[in-house]
C-alpha cells in the first residue's frame, strides 16, 4: 500500500491529532485582509487561506432527491505563497448556468485565469456548474481582482428567499460514519447531514510559480455521504496521474458508481492530474467500498 495512505485505528487519531493542532494556527495579518474585503469566512493551515464562498441559496435536487449545501455546493478560493512572497490564488466557485459567462467575464476582465469549467453532478436541478480559477499577485491585488466576480455570487445569494433547507430526515436514521471511516481507511468531517472525507496527494509534487500545490489548494480526492446506512448518497472528486485513469474509472464502475466528468482543474502544471467526478446511491456500505477501490488505486503507478 503506497506510503502517503493513513491507516485505521491509531493512526486515525493521531491524524486528528494533527488537524486539530494545524487548525488552531493565526491567520496572518495579509489574509485576514483578505476575508475582510471579501466580506467571507475562512481559516489557515498548511501554509494555506481557504476561503469560504457556500451557496447556501440554492436548493438542488439530484433525481428528485433534496441535496444539502456541503454535499458538493461549497465554493471556495485559497491563496498561498509563491515566489518573491507572491500569491498564488486559486478557486472552485459554484454557479448556476446563468451566473456562469458573467462571473467569467468578471474573472477574466481584471486580470485572473479561468483553467476549467465542468459539472459535478448528472440528473440535478437546477444545472449547476463548477469554474476554476486562478491568478497571481500580492494578497491585496488578487482580493481586489477576484471580488467582482464574488459579488456577483454574493448578489444571488442575497437575492435568495432564505438558506436552503437540509432536506427531511433521511429514511432509516443516520450514518454510522466510524463505519465509513474504517471502510475508506480516511478520517473526515462532519458537516451539518454531511459527512465528507478529503484525501490528499503529497506522493505527486505539484509546484505554481515555487508555490506548493496540497490538498487545501484542491488536489485531493474526496467523498462526501448523505442520508443513512441503508438509504445514501456519495459525490466526490478523484485526482489522478494519467496513468490512474483508466484502473480507477473501471473501479468505480465495477462498483455501480456513475462517472459524470473527467476533466483538469489546472492547466500548464507538471505532472499533468486528471480530476474525475462520481456519484452513487444505495446503502452507506456499498458506496464505501466503490470508493475505497479507487481510493486503493492511487499512488501505485508513476505518471
Amino acid at each position: 500500500m503506497a506510503k502517503w495512505r493513513l491507516m485505521v485505528g491509531a493512526s486515525l487519531l493521531s491524524a486528528g491529532f494533527v488537524v486539530g493542532a494545524i487548525a488552531a494556527q493565526e491567520v496572518p495579518g495579509e489574509y485576514k485582509a483578505v476575508l475582510t474585503g471579501l466580506g467571507k469566512t475562512g481559516d489557515f493551515k498548511d501554509a494555506v487561506l481557504k476561503v469560504n464562498i457556500p451557496r447556501t441559496d440554492l436548493k438542488v435536487t439530484i433525481g428528485g432527491r433534496s441535496a444539502p449545501t456541503p454535499f458538493g455546493f461549497g465554493g471556495w478560493i485559497a491563496l498561498t505563497k509563491g515566489d518573491g512572497g507572491q500569491d498564488v490564488l486559486m478557486g472552485d466557485l459554484v454557479l448556476t448556468e446563468d451566473e456562469v459567462n458573467p462571473v467569467m467575464s468578471a474573472i477574466l476582465d481584471n486580470g485572473l485565469d479561468v483553467t476549467a469549467l465542468h459539472n459535478h453532478f448528472f440528473w440535478e436541478q437546477p444545472r449547476i456548474f463548477y469554474m476554476h480559477v486562478h491568478g497571481m499577485g500580492s494578497a491585496a491585488e488578487l482580493t481586489r481582482r477576484v471580488k467582482p466576480a464574488i459579488d456577483l455570487i454574493d448578489r444571488s445569494v442575497a437575492r435568495a428567499p432564505g438558506p436552503a433547507p437540509g432536506g427531511p430526515p433521511a429514511p432509516g436514521g443516520s450514518l454510522d460514519t466510524a463505519a465509513l471511516v474504517t471502510v475508506i481507511g480516511h478520517p473526515g468531517e462532519q458537516s451539518g447531514p454531511v459527512f465528507k472525507i478529503t484525501i490528499g496527494r503529497p506522493d505527486i509534487d505539484v509546484r505554481e510559480h515555487g508555490a506548493r500545490i496540497n490538498a487545501r489548494m484542491g488536489l485531493n480526492t474526496w467523498a462526501a455521504f448523505t442520508g443513512s446506512d441503508a438509504d445514501a448518497m456519495v459525490a466526490g472528486d478523484v485526482a489522478m496521474l494519467e496513468s490512474e485513469v483508466t484502473p480507477v474509472l473501471r473501479a468505480l464502475r465495477a462498483n455501480g458508481l456513475n462517472v459524470v466528468a473527467i476533466h483538469h482543474h489546472m492547466v500548464d502544471v507538471k505532472p499533468t492530474v486528471v480530476f474525475l467526478h462520481y456519484f452513487g446511491t444505495g446503502t452507506a456500505a456499498k458506496l464505501a467500498q466503490g470508493v475505497r477501490a479507487a481510493v486503493d488505486l492511487l499512488g501505485r503507478t508513476k505518471g
